[in-house]
């Protein structure tokens, strides 16, 4: 790193201390910066860096809440909104016993370059609660999201900060706290996005990161003359992303042979078709069960408890669960078994030193911040849907998709070529994504 980057880092670690995947985030986007900060020295003169790792504001809040026995819980709140240059704040809400602090921070960072990436008005932000709704009743859940939103909605609005779901939040969550929004502010507006389709919601929008991983492996094949035709593929994680991911594998002609929760992996060699595809989606989103149910239903699969699928030999793989699941030994072991493909559906699902193992053998490596950001993409359109008081075709907002990942992959192939590193998107993502950012933030004076 050059003496700036290593001042900004030096600061970074002395004001944010105990926030490793913070620190992880912040130091892997620094570390690809050299080139763009030696041709605009301006970016330097006007602290740029310093203002960029730094969050506009962070707000921090108790929830109580009354469980179904009538007994107190009192959880803790986060609403982090980092940066708002190209616009509002955009990120998602995540319900999880181990959200911090520090993990939150990470994922808001993220958020600034994947909605720069996506060409869509987004600033960067998130937020969440270390409340867990695995277990919760229906009753519970509304009580605590109702809670949260009594405190979040002076905070948030369709022209100021838009949340979504993550982890934990799904349409359920999402309409509880809407409602509550609705209730204290008397407005209808499109003050959150992943709302249901009759009260706002876009069509796509469950489907739209796992989707938009896939097709960004195909623009990544593609550099290539290659596809996923044939492709045998490993996804993780059992939620919308890696649902949705193996259902747009099986559109291409793959065969996804993973998924997995956080009690195991199942690996199915004959690969997940339609019908066990169905089967997944409806142990999860309906009944939540847990994925080794998988294996007593379709006995030809193995189930491999406390495991991740990354010993599994595979040509693709798509890590759809969470952060840091790749270790530096996973990717030697991914690398060792021929695997020539990653595209990132979870947000920094591996470790730097296994981004550092795939960047050097040469992979095609698709970084979370530029492979997951379909998601954050629709909710750009269920916004801009919102705004125009119109609903698109299903069609409509898959083209949509389809041309927003294609665009970002150009963006990050191009920047790397820029700035001297051919085929790396790890550096052509955060370039591309950070330029505009940093010029946005010029223009507006020092702010």
């Amino acid at each position: 790193m050059s003496t700036y980057t290593e001042r900004v880092m030096e600061g970074v670690l002395r004001r944010n201390p105990s926030e490793p995947e913070f620190h992880q985030a912040v130091k892997e986007v620094l570390d690809s910066l050299d080139p763009i900060l030696e041709q605009h020295p301006e970016y330097e003169k006007n602290c740029i860096l310093e203002r960029f790792t730094e969050p506009e504001r962070v707000l921090m809040f108790r929830i109580p809440w009354l469980n179904d026995n009538g007994k107190v819980q009192v959880n803790r709140g986060f609403r982090i909104e980092f940066n708002s240059a190209i616009g509002p704040y955009k990120g998602g809400l995540r319900f999880h016993p181990t959200v911090t602090l520090g993990v939150l921070k990470f994922l808001a960072f993220e958020q600034i370059l994947k909605n720069s990436l996506t060409t869509l008005p987004m600033g960067g932000g998130k937020g969440g609660s270390d409340f867990d709704p695995k277990g919760k009743s229906d009753a519970e859940v509304m009580r605590f999201c109702q809670s949260m939103m009594t405190e979040l909605c002076r905070h948030i609005g369709p022209n100021t900060d838009v949340p979504a779901g993550d982890i934990g939040v799904g349409g359920r969550e999402i309409g509880y706290l809407f409602g509550q929004y609705k209730r204290l502010r008397n407005e209808f507006t499109g003050v959150l996005t992943g709302k249901g389709l009759n009260w706002g919601g876009s069509l796509i929008r469950p489907e739209a990161t796992g989707y938009g991983s896939v097709y960004f492996a195909q623009e990544m094949l593609a550099t290539r003359d290659d596809s996923l035709e044939g492709k045998v593929c490993t996804v993780s994680g059992s939620g919308n992303v890696a649902q949705y991911t193996i259902e747009k594998l099986l559109q291409c002609g793959a065969k996804a042979v993973s998924c997995s929760d956080s009690n195991g992996t199942i690996h199915d060699p004959d690969g997940i078709d339609e019908e066990k595809l169905q089967f997944i989606m409806e142990l999860k989103n309906v009944r939540r069960g847990r994925i080794s149910e998988y294996a007593e239903k379709y006995p030809k699969a193995k189930y491999i408890k406390v495991a991740r699928p990354w010993g599994i030999k595979c040509d693709c793989a798509f890590p759809s669960a969470t952060q840091n699941e790749i270790t530096g030994d996973d990717a030697k072991t991914l690398l060792a078994n021929g695997c020539i493909l990653v595209s990132e559906g979870a947000n920094m699902p591996t470790e730097p030193e296994g981004v550092d193992q795939f960047v050097h053998a040469g992979i095609l490596y698709g970084p979370g911040k530029a492979a997951n950001a379909g998601g954050v993409a629709v909710s750009g359109l269920e916004m801009s849907q919102n705004s125009q008081r119109l609903r698109w075709s299903r069609e409509e907002v898959d083209s949509y998709l389809h041309r927003i990942m294609k665009d970002i992959h150009k963006a990050a192939f191009e920047s790397a070529e820029k700035y001297g590193a051919p085929g790396n998107l790890v550096l052509g993502a955060n370039a591309a994504g950070f330029v505009k950012v940093a010029d946005s933030m010029l223009d507006q004076g020092l702010v």
